[in-house]
Protein backbone atom coordinates (compact mmCIF):
# COMPACT_ATOMS: atom_id res chain seq x y z
CA UNK A 1 0.00 0.00 0.00
CA UNK A 2 1.40 3.46 -0.86
CA UNK A 3 2.52 5.65 2.02
CA UNK A 4 0.67 8.59 3.49
CA UNK A 5 2.67 11.82 3.41
CA UNK A 6 2.12 14.70 5.82
CA UNK A 7 3.66 18.07 4.91
CA UNK A 8 3.75 21.29 6.92
CA UNK A 9 4.40 24.77 5.52
CA UNK A 10 7.11 27.23 6.43
CA UNK A 11 6.72 29.82 9.19
CA UNK A 12 5.03 32.37 6.94
CA UNK A 13 3.23 29.84 4.74
CA UNK A 14 -0.07 28.02 4.87
CA UNK A 15 -1.35 24.61 3.88
CA UNK A 16 -3.01 26.32 0.91
CA UNK A 17 0.47 27.23 -0.31
CA UNK A 18 1.40 23.54 -0.26
CA UNK A 19 -1.44 22.66 -2.65
CA UNK A 20 0.89 22.17 -5.67
CA UNK A 21 3.03 19.78 -3.59
CA UNK A 22 0.03 17.83 -2.30
CA UNK A 23 -1.65 17.65 -5.72
CA UNK A 24 1.62 16.67 -7.38
CA UNK A 25 2.14 13.82 -4.93
CA UNK A 26 -1.48 12.69 -5.35
CA UNK A 27 -0.98 12.64 -9.13
CA UNK A 28 1.88 10.20 -8.48
CA UNK A 29 -0.35 7.92 -6.42
CA UNK A 30 0.85 9.16 -3.04
CA UNK A 31 -1.78 10.15 -0.49
CA UNK A 32 -0.66 13.55 0.85
CA UNK A 33 -2.11 15.90 3.45
CA UNK A 34 -1.13 19.29 4.80
CA UNK A 35 -0.54 20.01 8.46
CA UNK A 36 -1.33 23.55 9.59
CA UNK A 37 1.09 24.55 12.34
CA UNK A 38 0.67 27.39 14.82
CA UNK A 39 2.92 30.36 14.21
CA UNK A 40 5.72 30.98 16.63
CA UNK A 41 7.95 28.50 18.33
CA UNK A 42 8.88 24.95 17.50
CA UNK A 43 7.72 24.01 21.00
CA UNK A 44 4.16 25.12 20.15
CA UNK A 45 4.18 23.45 16.73
CA UNK A 46 5.62 20.07 17.71
CA UNK A 47 2.57 18.76 19.62
CA UNK A 48 0.28 19.91 16.79
CA UNK A 49 2.32 17.94 14.26
CA UNK A 50 2.45 14.93 16.61
CA UNK A 51 -1.36 14.97 16.87
CA UNK A 52 -1.68 15.12 13.07
CA UNK A 53 0.71 12.15 12.77
CA UNK A 54 -1.28 10.12 15.29
CA UNK A 55 -4.52 10.91 13.45
CA UNK A 56 -3.01 9.90 10.09
CA UNK A 57 -1.77 6.63 11.56
CA UNK A 58 -5.25 5.88 12.93
CA UNK A 59 -6.93 6.58 9.59
CA UNK A 60 -4.42 4.74 7.43
CA UNK A 61 -3.60 1.74 9.59
CA UNK A 62 -2.33 -0.19 6.58
CA UNK A 63 -0.10 2.58 5.22
CA UNK A 64 3.29 3.76 6.37
CA UNK A 65 3.56 7.45 7.17
CA UNK A 66 6.19 9.84 5.84
CA UNK A 67 6.40 13.31 7.37
CA UNK A 68 8.07 16.49 6.23
CA UNK A 69 7.66 20.08 5.31
CA UNK A 70 9.06 23.27 3.93
CA UNK A 71 11.52 25.28 6.05
CA UNK A 72 10.00 25.66 9.56
CA UNK A 73 7.55 22.83 8.82
CA UNK A 74 10.48 20.59 7.94
CA UNK A 75 12.34 21.55 11.10
CA UNK A 76 9.31 20.61 13.19
CA UNK A 77 8.93 17.33 11.26
CA UNK A 78 12.62 16.54 11.79
CA UNK A 79 12.27 17.04 15.55
CA UNK A 80 9.26 14.73 15.52
CA UNK A 81 11.17 12.13 13.48
CA UNK A 82 13.92 12.23 16.11
CA UNK A 83 11.33 11.23 18.74
CA UNK A 84 8.94 8.97 16.85
CA UNK A 85 9.17 6.12 14.37
CA UNK A 86 8.12 7.19 10.88
CA UNK A 87 8.74 5.62 7.48
CA UNK A 88 10.58 8.62 6.08
CA UNK A 89 11.27 12.34 6.32
CA UNK A 90 11.15 14.86 3.46
CA UNK A 91 12.78 18.24 4.03
CA UNK A 92 12.23 21.09 1.56
CA UNK A 93 14.59 24.05 2.07
CA UNK A 94 15.60 23.10 5.61
CA UNK A 95 16.33 26.26 7.65
CA UNK A 96 19.87 25.44 8.69
CA UNK A 97 20.53 28.98 9.94
CA UNK A 98 19.15 32.50 9.71
CA UNK A 99 20.62 34.47 6.81
CA UNK A 100 23.95 35.85 7.92
CA UNK A 101 24.22 33.50 10.91
CA UNK A 102 25.83 30.29 9.61
CA UNK A 103 27.12 29.48 13.11
CA UNK A 104 23.59 28.30 14.00
CA UNK A 105 23.77 25.21 11.79
CA UNK A 106 24.92 22.84 14.55
CA UNK A 107 22.19 23.77 17.00
CA UNK A 108 19.58 23.37 14.24
CA UNK A 109 20.78 19.83 13.54
CA UNK A 110 21.81 18.50 16.98
CA UNK A 111 18.80 16.15 16.87
CA UNK A 112 19.60 14.73 13.41
CA UNK A 113 21.70 11.76 14.62
CA UNK A 114 18.57 10.47 16.43
CA UNK A 115 16.56 10.32 13.19
CA UNK A 116 16.53 6.65 12.17
CA UNK A 117 14.29 6.78 9.10
CA UNK A 118 15.47 7.58 5.57
CA UNK A 119 15.61 11.32 4.88
CA UNK A 120 15.27 13.14 1.55
CA UNK A 121 16.46 16.75 1.56
CA UNK A 122 15.71 19.06 -1.36
CA UNK A 123 17.41 22.44 -1.27
CA UNK A 124 18.35 25.35 -3.47
CA UNK A 125 22.06 25.98 -3.82
CA UNK A 126 21.45 29.72 -3.35
CA UNK A 127 19.27 29.38 -0.24
CA UNK A 128 20.24 32.12 2.27
CA UNK A 129 18.91 29.87 5.07
CA UNK A 130 21.26 26.99 4.23
CA UNK A 131 24.80 27.63 3.10
CA UNK A 132 25.52 24.66 0.83
CA UNK A 133 28.88 23.68 2.36
CA UNK A 134 27.30 23.63 5.83
CA UNK A 135 24.27 21.72 4.59
CA UNK A 136 26.49 19.00 3.18
CA UNK A 137 28.31 18.83 6.52
CA UNK A 138 25.02 18.66 8.41
CA UNK A 139 23.65 15.87 6.21
CA UNK A 140 26.57 13.71 7.36
CA UNK A 141 24.88 13.73 10.80
CA UNK A 142 21.96 11.74 9.39
CA UNK A 143 22.33 7.94 9.35
CA UNK A 144 20.36 7.52 6.10
CA UNK A 145 20.02 10.61 3.93
CA UNK A 146 19.92 11.75 0.34
CA UNK A 147 20.57 15.40 -0.52
CA UNK A 148 19.34 16.88 -3.80
CA UNK A 149 20.37 20.45 -4.57
CA UNK A 150 19.26 22.79 -7.31
CA UNK A 151 21.62 25.41 -8.81
CA UNK A 152 20.27 28.96 -8.77
CA UNK A 153 17.31 28.10 -6.53
CA UNK A 154 16.83 30.07 -3.34
CA UNK A 155 14.60 29.32 -0.30
CA UNK A 156 11.74 27.36 -1.82
CA UNK A 157 11.78 24.76 -4.54
CA UNK A 158 8.78 26.04 -6.46
CA UNK A 159 10.89 26.69 -9.57
CA UNK A 160 11.92 23.00 -9.66
CA UNK A 161 8.81 21.47 -8.11
CA UNK A 162 8.16 19.03 -10.96
CA UNK A 163 11.65 17.52 -10.64
CA UNK A 164 11.39 17.46 -6.85
CA UNK A 165 8.08 15.60 -7.00
CA UNK A 166 9.53 13.05 -9.42
CA UNK A 167 12.43 12.49 -7.02
CA UNK A 168 10.05 12.10 -4.09
CA UNK A 169 8.01 9.56 -6.05
CA UNK A 170 11.11 7.50 -6.87
CA UNK A 171 12.43 7.85 -3.31
CA UNK A 172 9.18 6.65 -1.71
CA UNK A 173 9.11 3.67 -4.08
CA UNK A 174 12.60 2.73 -2.90
CA UNK A 175 11.68 2.75 0.80
CA UNK A 176 11.08 -0.49 2.69
CA UNK A 177 7.62 0.62 3.79
CA UNK A 178 5.66 -1.16 6.44
CA UNK A 179 2.62 0.03 8.38
CA UNK A 180 3.08 1.58 11.83
CA UNK A 181 3.14 -0.49 14.96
Amino acid sequence: MPPTVLLAPGASGTVAGLRPYLQGLAARGIQAHGVELPRGSVERALPVYATALEAAEQVAREAATIIGGHSFGGRVASLLAAERSVAGLILFSYPLHRPGHPEQWQSKTDHWPRIRCPVLLLSGESDPFARLTLLRRAVARLPDAELVTYPGVRHGIGPVLSDALERIGAWTESLPLSPPG
